[in-house]
């Protein structure tokens, strides 16, 4: 019998045969009344896998009829759905518009917990504009929920004459479903809720409604594997020396690291003087926290307190069930087993570099390399991450700030250098930050904005302005670094999405061109561009795979399965270094993100090892299959690996 599935213009179906099976999914309501009850509801979405982009929209119409369609008055769209995957969603918000080949639409994507009823009050706000906080990316874009996290990636359009909501998965695995029974608008926010008296969380962070091969049952269970690994663990023959460059190789020594472009390839060089490339993993770290504040119920059994950080974070201690189950693994004095532990994997598997916000502890090992992630520039007003650059203070306080944390390792040979800063958002969102400086309070950056202005006030200029803007920041805190730290490497403000000119051109500052790429392959002609504009080496601070289970969200680039990460690791990391502009490639992260999010609300299935300190297997491998190969790639002497990650 034939089975098809699609979309209708507000509606999935499915034919079967000869017949058109309309499958429901709205729900009528009208804003501020109950949810209606009935043999008919819930309704399901279905996301059919064989479709590489499904989406459903609901009319408002078939909603309710006087549905309002102005929700500028209304504090919230309340939802109350069931996802059967963690898999993440599109959540788009339709205009009505004269054109109906070109429809305007607001968009957030949505990360729902699996396998509970929750209430999602989404405020209209986060729906209709753009976010307007946030020192990187990140921060301005992911906002943490209960029973769920927001990506705030737009586009926003006003909602002032909506027409339909939709629900729209790209890549469905496993064919997930999200059941539906109530849709309505608030005046105000009746809050966000898990709707189940059981808890979502077990004992040892995992997630309580899901089964997999291998979930740690017991402490006896986990306590077998721990022992199986560490007997196992052997330093792998990798050809590196003792910083991790390749020891047959030779260059000049300065006893600190640098970089250099030899027959037509770049490298780092190490202390010794040998050819070295970078790969590592980001926040190896003995802990992942979640919010724990307001969301006691969800958790099983809460984190001793001798697991808990000395600092708050807005107010809120927060959890790591990962610190619990190594504190499980080691006893109470933990902290050295475990880096001992680390250090031993990180010879195993070819992983030559301690990364970005990792452990400062790893700092005075003698065993790995390491960078530093400098603590923020921002000054008391700032702008999506553009501090107010034109000011004393400003100046002041990045010296200040650079003789703090730079000084002290100058003579460390173990550094392979600084990272600026993470991802500033401000360089791609010229006319937002343009808005947000004239709108502010009076700063040196707003009166020097106004005087660029009254020479012409164009969307233009103001572009330009905020090019010349971060131009200043990267020339301040470049300048200040390299006075307090003259031996080692600047390695740039590692950009997000996708840099402008004006960050590109701006790495005259550095000494390496760092950049987070979130794909399934670093694009070549773009890795040309960057390093013909340039003339620096490129070192790659973010990327990985993920794929949804386990209440984990897939990441920012999903795979199939659990075995496909593995593939899509050696396919980026070996077609990246096959580029002779490519010296360094860091995975993020080390461990999974708790199913409940870590403070911005990510919960992604990304880690290195899992929420109880057990590697992933397949990736592992991977790993160690492709650090072994590297070399040769580089010098080409090897083809890349070509084999490219199935994304469903």
């Amino acid at each position: 019998m034939a089975i098809r599935s699609g979309t209708s213009k507000y509606g999935l179906f499915r034919t079967v045969g000869a017949f058109l099976i309309l499958i429901p999914v709205g729900l009528g309501l009208s804003a501020g009344t109950p949810a209606p009850q009935g043999p008919d509801w819930p309704r399901t979405i279905l996301f059919d896998s064989a479709e590489a982009r499904v989406e459903t929209a609901i009319a408002l119409s078939e909603v309710a009829p006087d549905f309002p369609r102005d929700w500028s008055g209304f504090e919230a769209l309340v939802l109350e759905i069931r996802a059967s995957s963690p898999q993440r969603f599109n959540l788009k918000i339709y205009r009505r518009t004269d054109n109906p080949a070109r429809r305007e639409f607001s968009r957030v994507l949505f990360h729902p917990y699996p396998n509970v009823w929750l209430r999602a009050a989404v405020p209209v706000a986060m729906l209709s504009e753009p976010p307007a906080t946030g020192h990187d990316m990140a921060a301005v874009g992911n906002r943490s929920r209960p029973g769920y996290y927001l990506g705030l990636w737009g586009p926003f359009v006003p909602l002032d004459d909506v027409e339909a909501v939709a629900f729209e998965m790209v890549d469905p695995v496993g064919s997930p479903t999200l059941e539906i029974r109530s849709i309505r608008l608030a005046r105000t926010s009746p809050g966000d809720a898990v709707l189940e008296g059981a808890p979502v969380v077990d004992e040892f962070g995992q997630f309580a409604p899901a089964t997999w091969p291998g979930k740690a049952e017991s402490l006896g269970r986990l306590q077998e594997d721990w022992r199986a690994e560490e007997s196992s663990l052997e330093a792998g023959d990798f050809g590196y020396c003792q910083y991790g460059g390749y020891a047959g190789t030779q260059a000049e020594a300065t006893g600190f690291f640098r970089v250099e472009k030899i027959d037509g390839k770049w490298w780092f060089i190490d202390p010794d003087g040998h050819l070295f490339l970078s790969v590592g993993a980001d926040v190896i770290r003995p802990e992942m926290l979640t919010r724990t504040v307001g969301r006691e119920t969800l958790f099983a059994r809460m984190p001793p307190a001798s697991t808990s950080p000395s600092v708050r974070r807005e107010g809120d201690p927060g959890a790591s069930f990962l610190t619990w189950n190594i504190q499980r693994r080691f006893g109470a004095d933990w902290v050295e087993p475990w880096l001992e532990l680390t250090l031993r994997r990180l010879d195993a598997w070819g992983l030559n570099t301690v990364a970005n916000w990792s452990d400062s502890r790893f700092w005075d090992t003698g065993r790995k390399p390491y960078v530093i992630a400098l603590a923020s520039w921002q000054t008391d007003v700032n702008y999506l991450g553009l501090p107010d650059v034109y000011s004393e203070e400003f100046v002041r306080l990045a010296d200040e700030r650079a003789e703090r944390q730079c000084a002290p390792r100058r003579n460390d040979p173990w550094l392979l250098g600084y990272f600026l800063a993470n991802e500033p958002p401000f360089p791609q969102k010229e006319l937002q930050t343009a808005g947000m400086i004239l709108a502010g309070p009076d700063t040196a950056t707003k009166a020097e904005l106004e005087r660029w202005l009254a020479e012409g006030d164009t969307e233009e200029r103001r572009k330009r302005f905020i090019g010349h803007a971060f131009h200043r920041y990267v020339e301040v805190t470049s300048e200040a670094v390299r006075r307090h730290d003259p031996n080692h490497l600047n390695l740039g403000m590692r950009g997000g999405g996708r840099p402008t000119a004006d960050e590109i051109e701006a790495a005259r500052f550095f000494d390496v061109y760092s950049v987070n790429v979130y794909d399934h392959q670093v694009a070549p002609e773009r890795v040309r561009e960057i390093s013909e504009l340039t003339g620096k080496p490129i070192l790659i601070g973010e990327f990985h795979f993920g794929t949804p289970g386990r209440g984990l969200s897939a990441g920012l680039v999903q795979v199939r399965d659990y075995a496909e990460r593995g593939t899509g690791y050696r396919y980026y990391v070996e077609q990246a270094f096959a580029m002779p502009e490519m010296i360094g490639a860091h995975w993020f992260q080390w461990a999974d993100q708790l199913c409940t999010g870590r403070f911005d609300g990510e919960n992604y299935n990304i880690g290195l090892v899992d929420v109880t300190d057990r590697p992933y297997g397949d990736l592992v491998e991977a790993l160690k299959t492709t650090h072994k190969r590297l070399y040769r790639v580089h010098t080409g002497e090897l083809e890349p690996f070509a084999t490219r990650a199935a994304p469903r």
